[in-house]
């Protein structure tokens, strides 16, 4: 089997959370999750300075990150602009529960 189709096959953030704890060591997983905060991060607007001094990752590797962002395949950005948008609905619906709760 292929990485990529055992990925799909992979259906709640628990069965992937097991398989990568499995898959990978905590380094391993500790640079992924690096590496998709400081696009995120990018995706922001921060600087190359403000990414490093808050992720503490190398140069080399932010600017790989930053080179997949603007001319790489595009998965960061969709994944994570994705990920932005869910979290900005989850707040505003939040934010209207609590307006409604306030105004009762």
């Amino acid at each position: 089997m292929k990485l990529y189709e055992i990925l799909s096959k992979l259906n709640t953030e628990t069965e992937v959370e097991a398989f990568f704890d499995d898959l990978c060591t905590y380094a391993e997983i500790e640079k992924m999750e690096q590496r998709i905060e400081a696009a995120q991060m990018f995706l922001e607007g921060a600087t190359y300075n403000q990414v490093i001094k808050k992720t503490k990752i190398s140069s080399a590797t932010l600017s790989r990150v930053s080179r997949c962002i603007h001319h790489g395949s595009g998965g960061y950005s969709k994944i994570l602009n994705k990920m932005m948008r869910e979290e900005k609905e989850r707040q505003e619906e939040a934010d209207a529960t609590d307006d409604n709760t306030t105004n009762e």
